[in-house]
């Protein structure tokens, strides 16, 4: 073998060691960035499912809110009737009995007034404490504007998860195709997958 020969073969041998030891970090940081993904997406998961949960939770707050609230409706409704027929008979009544007639229709005027407006004496400044009309609107519709961010939080969760799915896909295929674009769009879905996580939890901007 001629010292040019050999020389030809040793300069492959080190073009090959070179080039496996850039394969080797290409897939060592592929490998890094996919783990950095799933734990994204891990943590995603973790807020989707809270925000199912409340999701679910506020609107079953709401319906029993607003179910109070129909069937305070018909009671108040029911002794406005009463009131409003005591009114009417009052003044054909006998004397002997209008004081007790009087006595009933301020008691049937107080109730209705009660069952619209009973706030919690303990509960000061807060709209949706106690048991009235107004309390019971107000509680309701807390529960659903409630239920309305939980909503627009998992929508966030739902764009990350699919984003960040196919960041795995994709880095994983870059892997096998040893191709850096594929692993920089992988890159760009995670980071666009981070900030919709990050967007989930602190809901900067509205998503859908």
């Amino acid at each position: 073998m001629e010292a040019t020969e050999a020389a030809e073969i040793i300069s492959e041998l080190n073009e090959e060691k070179v080039e496996a030891e850039h394969e080797a970090r290409f897939r060592n940081r592929a490998a890094l960035q996919i783990a950095i993904v799933a734990a994204i997406l891990a943590i995603g998961g973790l807020g989707g499912e809270k925000s199912r949960d409340e999701m679910v939770a506020n609107n079953i707050k709401a319906s029993d809110a607003w179910s109070f609230y129909q069937a305070k409706n018909v009671r108040q409704t029911m002794y406005q009737l009463a009131a409003d027929q005591l009114k009417g008979a009052l003044a054909a009544a006998p004397d002997a009995a209008r004081p007790d007639a009087a006595a009933r229709l301020k008691k049937y005027q107080s109730t209705v007034t009660r069952y619209e407006d009973e706030p919690d004496p303990k509960a000061r400044g807060d709209e949706t404490k106690g048991e009235g009309k107004k309390q019971l609107r107000a509680r309701a519709e807390s529960y659903e504007k409630a239920f309305e961010e939980a909503s627009a939080r998992n929508e966030s969760f739902d764009w990350a998860e699919t984003a960040l799915q196919l960041a795995v896909v994709l880095g994983s295929v870059a892997i096998l195709a040893l191709n850096r674009w594929i692993l920089y769009a992988s890159g760009i879905l995670g980071i666009l997958g981070a900030l919709l996580v990050a967007n989930g939890f602190l809901m900067l901007v509205p998503v859908g």
